[in-house]
C-alpha cells in the first residue's frame, strides 16, 4: 500500500454505516473536514497513511483489509477474473482496472457478483445444475475462512476441557459420555471399510476406525461435540448463506463442523502465541496441540480475529495429478490459490517422493508479487485400488513481505530477485524460453523457424 495511491471509498463508506456514523461524525473523529470525506469516499481522493491509521484504531482492524475489501477484490480480483477465457479477444492492463475501481466501484461489485454467479452455474439456472462445491467457497472466502463465534465458543469449551484432563481426546470424550449419553468405540478396518467415522445414534456410539491415527481421532471426536454444543451457530451461518440446494447446505456444515474441530484442538489465543513465539514452525505446532500436518496448515489460514491477527496465509491441497481438492485463499488475496493451473516450477509438485520434508521456496509471478511458500507431502486414510494409500501435497503461502519472520525463512534471501519465476499455469503464463512449457500461452502468436528448433515447440511473439 506504501507504494501506491489507494482508492477506498467504498470501504469507507461501509464502516461508516455499519457503525451508524453520519459523514460529519466521522470526519470530525478523523479531524478532516465532511467535504474532505466525501471525496475520499466518492473515490476522488486516495487515502493518506495517517488516515488509514486513525481509521484503523477507530474501527479496530487490520489497514491491510482496506485492499482486500476494494470492490471485487480490487485490482487483483478483478484481474483474475478477466484471466477467465471468455475475456482473452480483451486486453485489460492493471491502470484500466485502477481506472474503473475509481471511477465505478459499485459497477466493479456488480462484474464480479455476476461472474462469480455464473462461474458456480449461474443464479438463472435450475438449482440442481449448480456447483455446490463453489457455491460454499464463494461463502467461505467471503468470510475469509473466519467464523469468529465459532471460535470464541471453541476456545471457551476448550479452557473448559483443560479444567478436567490434560488430555483433550479424553476430555472430549468424557464430555460426549456424561453430558450427551455418547460414548466413542474404536472399530477395526474391516469393520468399518470404508468409512472412518460413524454415529450409530440406536447404540449411542461415535463410531471410529482404527486407521485413524491420533490427531483424527481427536479432530472428528471434536468435529461431533461441535456439531452438537454449537448447533445453533452452525445452523444459523448456513441459514444465513441461503444456499439453494440441500447439497451445498450439508458442504458447508461439514466445513463449520470441521472448523469448530480445529478451533477446538488449536485454541485461537493459544495457537496464535505459539504461532508468534515459534516463528510458525509447524512442527512444534503440531506437537503442542496434537494437530496433524493439514490441520496446522488448515488453521493457519482462518486467523484473522480483530485486533489479533495472525499471518494471511494461504492453503492448497493437489494430488499428484495436480487436481486440487481443497483451497482456502484466507486474507492472503493469492492468485495462486484461484488459478486454474499451477506451474510445475512451483516446489509443491515434488514432495511426493519426500513425504516427511517440508520445502520452502520463494516465488515470483508475472503480476510482479513474490510469495513465501511451504509444501509438504501427506497422507489420506484408507487403502484404495491394489492397497494404494492415498496421497496429497499440501502448500502454504504468504506475500514475501510478511515472511521474514518465520522459522523457513531465517537466512533466506526474500528479495525478488531471489524469488523462481513461477506462472499461473502455461496456459496463463507469458514468460518465454522456459524448458518445462507444455502449452501455448492464450493471447499470443506463436511463431516458426525452419531452420532453428527451439526448447519446447511454443515459441511466441510477447506483444
Amino acid at each position: 500500500m506504501a507504494d501506491r495511491k489507494l482508492f477506498a471509498g467504498a470501504v469507507i463508506k461501509r464502516l461508516r454505516r455499519t457503525a451508524n456514523m453520519t459523514q460529519l461524525a466521522l470526519a470530525d473523529a478523523l479531524d478532516i473536514s465532511p467535504s474532505y470525506l466525501n471525496l475520499i469516499e466518492r473515490n476522488q481522493r486516495p487515502l493518506s497513511a495517517r488516515l488509514m491509521l486513525l481509521l484503523a484504531d477507530r474501527f479496530d482492524f487490520d489497514p491491510r483489509q482496506l485492499v482486500a475489501d476494494q470492490p471485487g477484490g480490487g485490482v487483483d480480483g478483478l484481474g483474475r477474473r478477466l484471466a477467465a477465457p471468455i475475456f482473452d479477444d480483451l486486453v485489460v492492463d492493471r491502470t484500466e482496472l485502477e481506472e474503473w475501481l475509481i471511477a465505478a466501484p459499485n459497477a466493479a461489485e456488480a462484474f464480479v457478483r455476476l461472474f462469480d454467479s455464473h462461474s458456480a452455474g449461474g443464479d438463472d439456472r435450475a438449482p440442481e445444475t449448480l456447483d455446490p462445491f463453489q457455491l460454499v467457497r464463494t461463502e467461505i472466502e467471503r468470510w475469509r475462512n473466519h467464523f469468529a463465534d465459532l471460535d470464541a465458543m471453541a476456545e471457551t469449551l476448550a479452557d473448559e476441557l483443560r479444567l478436567g484432563a490434560a488430555d483433550l481426546y479424553g476430555a472430549i470424550a468424557e464430555r460426549l459420555r456424561v453430558k450427551h449419553q455418547l460414548t466413542i468405540r474404536i472399530l477395526p478396518e474391516t469393520v468399518l471399510p470404508d468409512i472412518v467415522r460413524r454415529l450409530d445414534l440406536h447404540a449411542r456410539q461415535l463410531q471410529l476406525s482404527e486407521m485413524l491415527d491420533p490427531a483424527s481421532r481427536t479432530f472428528q471426536a471434536a468435529a461431533l461435540l461441535g456439531e452438537i454444543e454449537a448447533q445453533a451457530e452452525i445452523e444459523g451461518l448456513v441459514s444465513g448463506a441461503d444456499f439453494p440446494d440441500k447439497v451445498s447446505k450439508r458442504l458447508y456444515h461439514r466445513h463449520l463442523s470441521s472448523y469448530f474441530a480445529a478451533a477446538l484442538m488449536m485454541p485461537y489465543a493459544r495457537f496464535l502465541r505459539a504461532c508468534e513465539q515459534t516463528g510458525y514452525q509447524i512442527q512444534v505446532l503440531q506437537r503442542r496441540f496434537g494437530a496433524s500436518f493439514e490441520q496446522v496448515a488448515h488453521r493457519l489460514t482462518t486467523m484473522q480475529r480483530v485486533g489479533a491477527r495472525g499471518l494471511p496465509f494461504f492453503m492448497i491441497r493437489i494430488d499428484r495429478s495436480g487436481l486440487v481438492s481443497k483451497r482456502f485463499a484466507g486474507a492472503s488475496n493469492a492468485s495462486l490459490v484461484e488459478s486454474a493451473h499451477r506451474c510445475p516450477l512451483w516446489e509443491i509438485h515434488r514432495v511426493f517422493d519426500r513425504p516427511l520434508e517440508e520445502r520452502s521456496q520463494l516465488i515470483g509471478l508475472e503480476d510482479g508479487s513474490t510469495w513465501f511458500t511451504l509444501s509438504r507431502a501427506v497422507q489420506g486414510v484408507g487403502t484404495g485400488v491394489n492397497g494404494y494409500f492415498p496421497e496429497f501435497a499440501v502448500g502454504l503461502g504468504l506475500s514475501a513481505d510478511m515472511a521474514t519472520g518465520l522459522y523457513y525463512a531465517r537466512g533466506i534471501d526474500l528479495s525478488t530477485e531471489s524469488a523462481t519465476p513461477v506462472g499461473l499455469g502455461c496456459p496463463a503464463c507469458t514468460r518465454d524460453k522456459c524448458p518445462q512449457r507444455s502449452a501455448a500461452p492464450k493471447n499470443r502468436t506463436l511463431k516458426f523457424d525452419e531452420l532453428e528448433s527451439g526448447l519446447t515447440p511454443y515459441n511466441f511473439v510477447n506483444d
